[in-house]
């Protein structure tokens, strides 16, 4: 019997590696990792051919994530799974437009500038604030304590209510988009609820602090986690994807809530669940005196009145809208259709 020579297994390993995973993923995010095997006869000519084919399948797929140029679903070359090393080791490519994407540093850039070193854009005060790595670093130090002076029960509370949204959506994917420093990324995978997980923010530093707090927890480090930078008006997802999205006080950072919100809608699946909370302008309990002076104070972030916040879901398709509100603080949820 002919018996390949060794150097030859060492080659299609190196080019070929299977990493494999313990998970599933439900709806569009499937991947097989069958064994590579190599055959040889004596009597005919080497499967090699076949084999190739198989690993070609296995190692270049259609993934979970799309182009945020186009939103055609990029093609995957690496390992499978959304764990940082699979993800680090991977590349993604649209065949629509041909741009590709690949991790840097820790995570893996979505953004419709990846790649580019002869362009920037400016971007409003309160984007570019968590862009810093002082901020990014004290954010889980002591800035976001000061949050309970403003209603915020605090980040056990909040999860737990966030967990009592989702429940309808238990097992699926989980997009945290504007995650920061990944403080409530951590605890969605450490609960298990979620097939998947994906820590998303626009600011590279938050990213790098998510990443440092996950490696400090050999629990997570394994798990099926991915770190994502991306603009949350330009999703990198395909429509109709993701079982749920998380938002933990975020809406008023954001450059356009309005574009936002119908990102977030685009690609949640049928039935999928958007839970958010942020700041209130004002309650219907503020006296109308101090309204005014609450809205100058405020004016450089895009803080919503509660009825802004159920108009901008429904206005971009959202229903079953529901809230908790405490003194500023609200968190509200709502369904696709």
């Amino acid at each position: 019997m002919a018996i390949a020579p060794p150097s030859l297994h060492k080659y299609l390993y190196a080019k070929y590696p299977c990493v494999s995973h313990d998970f599933r993923f439900r709806h569009s995010l499937r991947f097989s990792c069958r064994p590579f095997r190599f055959t040889a006869r004596a009597s005919s000519t080497v499967s090699l051919e076949t084999d190739l084919s198989i690993q070609k399948n296995q190692t270049e797929e259609t993934d979970l994530f799309s182009c945020p140029v186009c939103y055609e679903p990029l093609i995957r070359k690496g390992p499978p799974g959304l764990n940082l090393a699979a993800i680090y080791r991977s590349g993604f490519k649209c065949k629509q437009c041909d741009k590709s994407y690949s991790s840097k540093d820790t995570y893996l850039d979505l953004t419709v500038t990846a790649g580019l070193r002869d362009y920037t854009e400016v971007k409003p005060a309160g984007t570019e604030l968590f862009r810093s790595p002082f901020v990014s670093f004290v954010y889980e130090r002591g800035w976001r304590q000061n949050f309970n002076r403003r209603g915020f029960p605090g980040p056990d509370e909040e999860f737990r209510m966030a967990q009592e949204y989702f429940k309808p959506v238990e097992g699926g994917i989980l997009v945290d988009v504007s995650c920061g420093s990944g403080l409530f990324s951590r605890k969605f995978v450490k609960s298990g609820t979620y097939s998947g997980v994906i820590a998303l923010d626009f600011s590279e530093n938050m990213l790098r602090q998510c990443n440092d707090f996950i490696e400090q927890d050999a629990s997570i480090l394994a798990s099926n986690i991915a770190l994502v930078r991306a603009d949350v008006s330009r999703l990198p997802f395909s429509s109709g994807s993701v079982d749920a999205v998380h938002a933990g006080a975020a809406l008023h950072c954001w450059p356009s809530p309005l574009n936002a919100v119908a990102e977030i809608s685009r690609i949640l699946r049928s039935g999928g669940v958007f839970v958010g909370s942020t700041f209130l302008r004002y309650t219907s309990s503020t006296p109308r005196i101090i309204r005014p002076f609450r809205e100058r104070i405020l004016q450089n972030y895009s803080y919503l009145t509660e009825e802004e916040i159920e108009a901008l879901c429904t206005s971009c398709g959202l229903t079953n809208y529901t809230r908790n509100i405490q003194q500023s603080f609200i968190m509200f949820s709502a369904q696709k259709p």
